[in-house]
C-alpha cells in the first residue's frame, strides 16, 4: 500500500472508530435472569449502562467492530512515518506543528467532548465553505480543549498539515498574513489561531482570513474570549463568511456527561466552567471559593468588556462602561446584578445602599419554618453582616462610587452580559391582567451566583450572636439558608434550559393575583400548554402542587393558552404520579431536554 493510500485509510479508520462505542459488555445474573451492561472507563472512573435485550446483538457487533478497526489502525500507524515538526524559527508569530501538536493534545485524550465539538469537527472535515470558524466564549468554557481534541483525533497525515498559532499583543495582521502564506506554500490545510482578537488591527482586516486563505481551501479556526470583538467582526468584515460557535453556556446535561459529576446540587455549586475534565473538580473549580469567583468576574467578564472598549472603533457605544472600569467599579456593578434576587437590570439595583436579598428572604422564611422556626437572623448584627458581605463581594455603596450611575450604565451592562451569554431574559406574564408583562434576568453560570451565597455564610460566621450558637444550631441555619438559595437557583436553571431547548415554544413565569406557576411552556402550534412547579425538595408534599390544582388558576390559564396537557412538579426525588400530578426528577428532566 502506497503512503498516500495508507494515510487515507488511517483517516477513514479514525472516523469510523470515533462513531463506535468504547469499552466492553458484561453480564449480570439477578434472580436467575441475565442482564447485560455496557461498561467503559472515562475520566479514570468506571461507568455502566444497561443494554435492552432488543439492542444487545447490534451493540455487541459494534463493540467487536471497533476492536477490529482499532487493531487494523494500530498496525497501519506503525508503518507510517511520524509527523514531522517543522522548523518554526522562520515564523514571526508563535507557530506550533507536528509532534508539538500531538504533545499539546495528549492531556485531553481522556476528556469527554462537549456537544458543540461536533460543529467544529464537521467544519474541519466537511467540504470547502470559503468560511472561517469562530470559537469564542468566556474563559474556562472549553475552547482550547476542543481544539486540542481535534488535534488528538487527527490522522498522522492530517496532523502533518495542521498548525496552531498563539497570538500575542505584539503580533500584527501583517505578521499573521506572512506566516499563513508560508504555511499555505508548504501544504498546510488546518490552521488554528488562538486569542486572535489581541491584534490591534484584527477587526479592520479580518476579511483576510475568509477571502484569501479560506477561499483557497484552508480551514481557518479563530478562537478567543473577546465575544464582542468577534460579534463586531461577524457583523462587519466577516459578514456571511464565518461560522460562530459560542461556548459560554454549559447546560446541566453537559456538566454531568463531560465532567463526570452528577447531581443538581453539584451543578448549582460549581456549574458554569469546564475544569480539568472532572479530575479533582471541586478543589480546582473556578467557583470553588469566593476569591476565585471574584477573580473570574474581574478578569473574565469585566476585563473582557474593557478589552473591547479599548481595542475597537466601536468603543463609543460602551463609553459609560469605560468610566466604570477605569474607576474599578465595573465589578461592583456586575456583582450587584448577579446578587439581585428580583432579577432586575434597574438603576435602583445599581445605586441604592446595598442589602443582601438572600439574607432578608432567608430571615423571613426561617421565622415561618413549620418544623423548626427561629428568629436567629433577626438577632444578628444585620448592619455588620451586610457590610462584611458587601466587602467580600466588592460592592460599593453610593457614597463610595466615583461614577454617577444612570439608566445608560444599566442598559450597557445588560447589553454586554447578554452578548457574553452570561444572562438571559425570561418573560413574566400575568393573569387575569394580560396587559402586564415584565421579565426576569437569569444567570447562566450558577456557580457564580452560589459563590455569593457561600460568602453570606462566611459573613454570618463572623457575627457574635450567630457564632455563639451550638454547632448543631449553626449547621441547621446554614443548611436552611443554602437550601433557600438553591431552591431559587433551581427555578432559574430549569427556566433557562427549557427556554433554550424549546426555541419554537414560549417559556415563561405566570403570576396570578395570589400565587404563580413557576413555569409554563406554551406550544402555539398545538394550542396547548404545560404547567410546572419547581422545588428543591427530595420529598413530595401536597402543598407543592396546590397552585396546579387550583381550579380558578387553571381555568384562567386554559382560557388564555389552551388546554393544559400536563401538570408537573420537578424536584430531586423519584419520578412518580400523585393525585394526577406528574412528579419528575429534575435531573432526569434536564437530561431529557438534550435528547
Amino acid at each position: 500500500m502506497e503512503l498516500s493510500e495508507m494515510q487515507v485509510r488511517v483517516a477513514e479508520l479514525e472516523q469510523q472508530i470515533f462513531a463506535l462505542p468504547t469499552g466492553s459488555i458484561t453480564k449480570k445474573t439477578v434472580n436467575g435472569k441475565e442482564y447485560f451492561y455496557h461498561r467503559w472507563r472515562e475520566n479514570k472512573k468506571r461507568w455502566e449502562k444497561y443494554i435492552p435485550a432488543d439492542e444487545l446483538v447490534d451493540f455487541c457487533a459494534q463493540i467487536e467492530r471497533r476492536k477490529e478497526l482499532e487493531q487494523e489502525l494500530k498496525v497501519l500507524k506503525k508503518q507510517l512515518p511520524k509527523a514531522k515538526t517543522m522548523d518554526t524559527s522562520a515564523f514571526t508569530t508563535n507557530v506550533s506543528t507536528g509532534e508539538a501538536l500531538r504533545s499539546f493534545a495528549s492531556p485531553v485524550r481522556v476528556y469527554r467532548k462537549r456537544e458543540r465539538f461536533r460543529q467544529l469537527h464537521d467544519y474541519i472535515y466537511g467540504g470547502q465553505q470559503d468560511k472561517v470558524f469562530i470559537l469564542y466564549g468566556l474563559r474556562r468554557t472549553g475552547k482550547t480543549t476542543m481544539i486540542r481534541q481535534i488535534f488528538a483525533e487527527m490522522s498522522e497525515a492530517d496532523l502533518g498539515k495542521a498548525a496552531f498559532i498563539q497570538i500575542t499583543e505584539r503580533d500584527t495582521l501583517a505578521d499573521v498574513n506572512r506566516d499563513l502564506k508560508a504555511l499555505e506554500t508548504q501544504g498546510f490545510r488546518y490552521v488554528f489561531l488562538d486569542e486572535v482578537t489581541l491584534m490591534e488591527d484584527f477587526i479592520e482586516g479580518a476579511a483576510l482570513f475568509s477571502d484569501v486563505f479560506a477561499a483557497c481551501g484552508m480551514k481557518i479556526v479563530l478562537s478567543g474570549t473577546d465575544s464582542l470583538g468577534f460579534l463586531f467582526t461577524e457583523d462587519e468584515q466577516l459578514y456571511d463568511r464565518c461560522i460562530l460557535l459560542h461556548t459560554t453556556f454549559i447546560p446541566y446535561c453537559e456538566f454531568e456527561s463531560v465532567l463526570g459529576i452528577h447531581g443538581i446540587d453539584e451543578y448549582i455549586r460549581y456549574g458554569g466552567t469546564m475544569c480539568l475534565g472532572g479530575v479533582h473538580y471541586n478543589e480546582t473549580s473556578t467557583f470553588a471559593s469566593k476569591e476565585s469567583a471574584d477573580e473570574y468576574v474581574d478578569t473574565a467578564i469585566a476585563h473582557n468588556i474593557q478589552h473591547s472598549l479599548r481595542r475597537y472603533q466601536y468603543e463609543g457605544h460602551f463609553r459609560h462602561l469605560r468610566d466604570l472600569y477605569e474607576k474599578n467599579e465595573l465589578t461592583s456593578a456586575i456583582n450587584r446584578v448577579v446578587e439581585d434576587i428580583n432579577h432586575r437590570f434597574t438603576l435602583e439595583v445599581l445605586t441604592q445602599d446595598w442589602k443582601s436579598h438572600d439574607l432578608g428572604i432567608s430571615a423571613s422564611n426561617l421565622r415561618r419554618d413549620r418544623v423548626n422556626p427561629t428568629d436567629i437572623l433577626d438577632r444578628v448584627d444585620l448592619a455588620a453582616v451586610t457590610d462584611s458581605l458587601r466587602k467580600l463581594l466588592e460592592i460599593r455603596n453610593r457614597a463610595e462610587q466615583t461614577v454617577a450611575l444612570d439608566e445608560v450604565h444599566a442598559a450597557e451592562i445588560k447589553e454586554y452580559l447578554d452578548l457574553l451569554d452570561l444572562t438571559q431574559e425570561i418573560d413574566v406574564l400575568h393573569l387575569p391582567d394580560v396587559g402586564t408583562k415584565s421579565d426576569r434576568t437569569v444567570i447562566a453560570q450558577p456557580g457564580l451566583r452560589y459563590a455569593q451565597a457561600d460568602a453570606l455564610i462566611r459573613s454570618l460566621l463572623l457575627d457574635e450572636t450567630f457564632s455563639a450558637l451550638s454547632l448543631a444550631e449553626r449547621t441547621a441555619v446554614q443548611e436552611r439558608l443554602l437550601t433557600e438559595i438553591k431552591g431559587r437557583m433551581l427555578v432559574d436553571i430549569v427556566l433557562l434550559e427549557t427556554k433554550l431547548a424549546n426555541p419554537k415554544k414560549q417559556v415563561f413565569v405566570l403570576q396570578f393575583s395570589v400565587g404563580e406557576f413557576d413555569m409554563v411552556v406554551f406550544d402555539s402550534d398545538t394550542g396547548s400548554c404545560r404547567i410546572f412547579e419547581i422545588k428543591h425538595s427530595e420529598e413530595a408534599a401536597s402543598q407543592q402542587y396546590r397552585h396546579l390544582i387550583d381550579e380558578q388558576k387553571c381555568a384562567q390559564t386554559e382560557h388564555r393558552y389552551g388546554p393544559i396537557s400536563g401538570k408537573f412538579v420537578l424536584y430531586r426525588g423519584e419520578s412518580q404520579v400523585i393525585d394526577g400530578i406528574q412528579y419528575q426528577n429534575v435531573e432526569e428532566y434536564l437530561r431529557s431536554l438534550a435528547s
